[in-house]
């Protein structure tokens, strides 16, 4: 599996290679729901337009997949004695 892209720049790079002759362009942008950060970005391109959406993770990366929910989990710290 590739690394994820550190910056929204990296990731925008990445999946839609804008150019000066078809540029990428934010449209939406979400902060704060469900602790959810979101980006979607269009660029035009031969075959028509092309969204993606990109999230934001904890680690302070961008990609093309959310980040997964919490789980609960058990800890035996609190028990040790």
């Amino acid at each position: 599996m590739n690394a994820p892209e550190k910056s929204l720049h990296e990731a925008v790079d990445k999946w839609l290679a804008p150019t000066p002759a078809m540029p990428a362009r934010v449209t939406r942008f979400c902060h704060g729901v469900a602790r959810r950060r979101y980006v979607r970005v269009e660029a035009l391109r031969p075959g028509g337009l092309l969204s993606i959406i990109f999230f934001r993770h904890d680690d302070g990366s961008w990609n093309v997949f959310p980040p997964a929910d919490a789980r609960p989990a058990m800890d035996g710290r609190r028990f040790a004695a």
